[in-house]
Parts: structure tokens; sequence; C-alpha cells
């Protein structure tokens, strides 16, 4: 796509659009934010202001147009999400210095309505990720972040070995003097590597440690020369000297062109998910006879139903009325139904849909999954939920069916989103309406996560579950690690349930290999469906809900602490005479989170009686927040044992999901599972 580059020059801004080259991008402009002319820097949060008497050179190096607007906006909006959660009030901030980003766009857009993309150098700061995002968002542009969380040590000698000559204009940061200005980024590297291991000081500055001015790069048709420079002082201390590079003139210097396509991107895979992928890779399967499509429905609850417990509300079943038998009603309206439904029960509380946690959606078909998601995304703004989708072979004439976890906010900072929009190597861009992650009351929801490759958001080809697989356990991980350092890290996340979403019960012996030899997956209750279709034409899609491991604990003084904790895992099964039962259970002594996984083989009847008579399972029903029964649609006596089942929980909150078979970590072709999140 053609693309406009952000620049503040320095070397993060400038080795990015090697990586849009190397992608298959086409620069077309680049756009810079200043302070107004006499003012040589500005105390901003979101942009990089020192080196912008040399900006325009910079522009001249790459020979592209330079659009220019002064900051005039301030840190309006500091908090760590930008713009409202409700649609109705997504917009910008008045004042906020963001929005001289979005006024600045538009100029270029306005110039060149052929740019589709935006260059973003960020590496780890969600602030500025955030915010740009936003803008890129309401004006329909695609950002561009190959830096985005790649290894910073990495990333500096990626710079250097790439030809990137770029000098340290400012320092700011512990164990950096004004003797280390204008020294190159080679020069600097085993310094920064230094101090980073003494003090954690970020190799490439993202905790502002330093700037830097690129004065040539692969892509730069002239070299800058610094004719003459001063030094200037803002402050001297034993701690860090706070001082940078003043640039009275500087030249441009034509060269001969150099090669851009070059540049090496970082390896697909990380080692420990490259293993991943050799283990599947050695296992073969091939595709299992399962019916094509189920040969019984169930009846399922005729109203969606709702329970609060603590600070959470879930919301089950909701879907279209079945009272009303309208064949013809458009898909659009059954989705409206549905949201407005969803908003009803949650009004009881009172939540709204900005509340919502995590949103599971079943649909008919994934041919509807375009025009479902249309639906949905006028439902959200900023901080979406996270979200899974699958096909699954619903009831006619139901097309929608959805359940959700809402949580009502104590503080600010009690419910945080992950949600990055941005093409990457990193993991898979959410540029539609949900997020990657939600933490709310510790509780950790993952959208579901397909093997897609991350630069491009296509699946590998050809079509390889190996592949696939690999990637979605990577996603997951690189979700959880992104989450650790935008919530402030301390917590060590702990997977408490986990949904493999497959379309070929083959799978589900590699894959269940693959999970058992991955430690993140050791301890939680794992549940491994098949469905008909996933997003994308997908093999496989990882959903997982885990726990920061943080919770308020009471010592033997009263005192209360702020501590970290570990959930135990249970596992066993009983078998009376006409069937056969499995049960999984993560929990926490400490903290209420806990998740029961059971799963049913054959005519199990009495089941709740007979989990009372299980200590850990026995408040089952009362317990659980939200219960999603899973149950192989192709079985007749597994629909009805489900039918029977829903009567026998009564007022629990149940979630029917039809399937095409269902495995544990320890059995195999069950008839009907219950996975329950508890909160009690």
């Amino acid at each position: 796509m053609k693309y406009v580059a952000l620049l503040s020059g320095g070397k993060d801004s400038c080795f990015n659009l090697l990586h849009c080259a190397r992608n298959g991008h086409e620069l077309v402009a680049a756009a810079s934010l200043g302070p107004e002319q006499g003012k040589e820097e500005l105390d901003s949060y979101l942009y990089q202001t020192v080196g912008q008497d040399a900006i325009e050179f910079v522009g001249q190096a790459l020979d592209v147009p330079l659009f220019r607007r002064v900051i005039s906006g301030a840190a309006v909006e500091q908090g760590g999400e930008y713009g409202g959660r409700d649609p109705a009030h997504s917009e910008g901030i008045r004042g906020d210095e963001t929005e001289d980003l979005y006024e600045l766009l538009v100029t270029v857009k306005t110039h060149h309505p052929e740019v589709q993309g935006v260059s973003v150098g960020a590496i780890l700061s969600n602030y500025q990720r955030v915010r740009v995002e936003h803008v890129c968002r309401r004006l329909g542009l695609t950002p561009l972040s190959y830096l985005w969380h790649r290894d910073q040590e990495e990333l500096l000698a990626e710079m250097v070995e790439a030809g990137m000559e770029a000098i340290l204009i400012k320092v700011a940061g512990i164990g950096l003097t004004a003797k280390h200005l204008g020294k190159t980024l080679a020069d600097m590297q085993p310094t920064l590597i230094k101090l980073n291991r003494l003090y954690g000081s970020h190799i490439c500055g993202e905790g502002g440690e330093y700037e830097s001015l690129t004065l040539d790069c692969p892509l730069f048709k002239s070299r800058i020369n610094l004719d003459e420079v001063e030094t200037v002082i803002h402050s001297d201390n034993d701690f860090a000297t706070v001082a940078y590079l003043r640039v009275k003139k500087a030249t441009l210097q034509p060269k001969i062109a150099t090669e851009t396509n070059g540049i090496a991107a970082p390896p697909l895979l990380e080692a420990q998910f490259l293993q991943i992928q050799d283990s599947l890779s050695a296992s073969t399967c091939s595709s299992a006879n399962l019916p094509a499509k189920s040969i019984r429905g169930i009846p399922s609850p005729q109203t969606s139903s709702q329970r609060k417990i603590g600070n959470c509300v879930s919301v089950v079943n909701v879907q279209r009325d079945l009272q009303s038998r309208r064949d013809d009603l458009p898909l659009e309206d059954e989705v409206r139904e549905c949201f407005e439904k969803l908003k009803e029960c949650l009004a009881k509380y009172p939540l709204t849909l900005t509340d919502v946690a995590n949103i599971n959606i079943l649909i008919s078909s994934m041919d509807l999954f375009a025009r479902v998601n249309a639906v949905f995304a006028t439902y959200f703004g900023t901080s979406p939920p996270a979200r899974a989708c699958v096909a699954a072979d619903l009831p006619a004439p139901v097309r929608v069916r959805l359940d959700c976890i809402a949580f009502a906010e104590t503080t600010p900072s009690s419910r945080q989103a992950l949600h990055v929009q941005g093409l990457s190597y990193w993991a898979p861009a959410n540029i539609g309406p949900y997020s990657q992650a939600i933490i709310a009351d510790e509780r950790v929801f993952i959208s579901g996560q397909i093997g897609l490759i991350p630069s491009s958001l296509a699946l590998p080809s050809p079509r390889s579950l190996a592949l696939e697989a690999a990637l979605s356990f990577q996603h997951v991980h690189r979700v959880v690690d992104a989450l650790k350092t935008n919530s402030g890290g301390g917590w060590a996340g702990h997977y408490q349930s986990i949904v493999y979403w497959l379309v070929d019960a083959a799978s589900v012996p590699p894959v269940r290999e693959a999970s058992v030899q991955f430690e993140g997956d050791a301890g939680a209750p794992t549940l491994f469906v098949v469905v008909p279709e996933l997003p994308k034409g997908a093999l496989i899609e990882k959903q997982v809900m885990l726990h920061t491991g943080q919770c308020d604990i009471e010592e033997d003084d009263g005192t209360v602490i702020r501590g970290s904790v570990v959930p135990s895992f249970e596992s066993g099964e009983f078998a009376p005479a006409s069937g056969e039962a499995h049960w999984e259970m993560s929990s926490f002594r400490e903290t209420p989170s806990k998740v029961a996984l059971v799963c049913v083989r054959g005519n199990v009847s009495g089941l709740l009686k007979q989990l009372r008579d299980i200590p850990a399972l026995q408040d089952l029903p009362s317990a659980a927040l939200s219960i999603r029964l899973f149950y192989n649609a192709t079985k007749t006596q597994a629909a009805s044992s489900a039918t029977a089942l829903i009567q026998d929980l009564g007022s629990a909150p149940v979630t029917p999901i039809p399937c095409r078979h269902l495995a544990s970590r320890k059995g195999d072709d069950w008839d009907y599972a219950i996975l329950a999140t508890c909160t009690r």
C-alpha cells in the first residue's frame, strides 16, 4: 500500500521505513509535528521534538514531500485509553495534542488521497501506539509498526548492520553525559548494552534515556552532514545529565543509491514455538470421517439469562426471539436484536456494553462473518472487549448466539485493554472491533487466536496445521507478555482455561500432544472442540483465560498486602454404570477465581447430584458465573442428555454450544462438556 511516514528524524521512525519497503509498501509522503518557531523542544508526552531543526533535511533526504504542523495541544488525556468506549463518544478529545496529528494526517490525505497506511516507529510505548492508532482508525488508515515489541538489543544490532547512521542528539538517562552527544549508534552500542545490564536502561531509549537523529539510511537519496552544532546543557546532576545538540547548519550530500531489500525480518517463530511446529509436522493424521452436519439440534432456553457475583456479571444464551418465526428476518436485524437484548440484561445491574470484558459469538456459517462484524462494530468504541467467533451448527432459524462476561470497574485501572491495530511482526493486528485481551478483576481474557502471519494478516500457504498451531500458541504467549509490560508487570499469569477450536477431529491428537509439551498450558482445564468453520478458513483457534496471580492477602496481624499466588490443579474420573465422566479444575485458595471442566460420555443420570459428592465441584451450579455447555450435536443421546442437564441446572447461566467432536486431555469423543467460570 502507499503510505505516509511519521517522522521524528530519529532512528526508529527511519528504520521502520526499511521494513515498510521490505513488506512491499510505497512511501509517498512524510509528516512531522514540532514546536512553534523559536522553541527547540516541548515537554510532549507523545512526540519527539528535539532535532526539529534538522527534520527538513530528513524529508529532503527521503525525496518525498514533507508536511509539518505545529503542536498546539497538550496532554489532556493522559490515561491508558484515548477516546470513549461508547461509539457515540469515541472521537478525539478537544485540546489534546493527539488532535494535532489528526489534523496533520487530514492535510496529507487531502494532498495524497491514495495514502492508505502510516509508518510508526513505536517500539514499546503503548501511550504513543494507542493515540496513533486512534487517529488512523478515524481516518481509515492502517498503522505500519514493524518495530513493535521487538527485542531492543536485537533491534539496535539490526540498525547498525543495515547501515543506519544515527547519532545521539539528546541524553537524559543514567550513565549518559554530554560527551555522548554526536556519537553514532555503532559507537554507542557497547555502552547502551552495558547500561542495560547495570541499570535496566532501555537499549533503544524507550524510557527517554536518549533521542537520536538519522543522518543516513539505505532509503535516503542524500546523506545529511551536520556542519555546525552546539551543545546545550539543560540540567546536570549526579543522577543524569540532560543535554542536547542544537543543529545550527547542515547540508545534504548526494550519494549512490543502496539496496533496501536486503534487510532481514525477524524469524516468524521463536525457538520454543518452532519446536511445536516440528512436533506437529512429525505427526501424521488423516481427516476424520465426521457427519457433515448435526443430526439433531438442542432446544435451548427460550430466553437469555444473567447472573451477578461480586463485580462480575454474565449474560448467556443471547439469541433472536424464537417465538417470532420470521424466517425472512434480515441477518443485520438479528444481530441488532441480540445486542439490544444484551444491553437490556446489563442495564439491570446497571452496566453497559462498555463494561463487557469478553464476548463469544457463534454464527451458523462463516459466510455471515463480515455482515455480523459490521453490525458488531457499531456497538463498541475504544478498548472493545476480547472476542472469539466460530461457526456452529445452530438450530434454525437461529444464526447468531452470544454470551459475555462484564465487569463493574471500581478504579480506572481495574480494567485494562490491549488493542493493537498496526501491522507488525509481533502478533496479528486486531483492526476489527475487538481487543487482543482485556484484564478485569485480575482475570485476563484473550481473544481467540488463529495462525495468521502478523506482517500480512494472512494464513500460511499452503495450509499447514503445524504452522498455524505454532503461531496460535505464540500469539497467545506474546499477547500475555505485552499485557505484562502494558500493566507495569509484576505478575506471572496462570492459564485457567483453554479451548482449542478445530475443524477436523483428526487434528485433536497432535494438537493435544503439543499442548501437553507446552509448559504454559500445564495446569489449565483444556477442551478440544471441533466445529464446522473458523475465521478466514483457519484450521485452529486457541482461546485462553488466565489469572494474573495477583490478589489482596490478609496477614496474621490483619494487614492487607498485594501478593502473588499460584493456582492448584485437580482432576479425576467417575464411572457410573451407564456412563463415564472426567473432570479438571484450576482454583486458588486465596481468591475465588475458579474454572471447572466436566466431560461426560453416556447416560450419566443425576450428574449434578454426583458432582456434589466431589468436594472440588460440589458448589459448581451456584458458584458458576457462566457455564458453556458444549455438546456433540451429531449424537442423538448427547443432545437429549444436554437438554436434560439444562433443565436440571435451573437458573444457572448456560449457553449451549453445538459441536461435532469433543475431546479433553484424557479422553476423546465425549458426548458433552461443561466449562464453568466461577467466582466463588
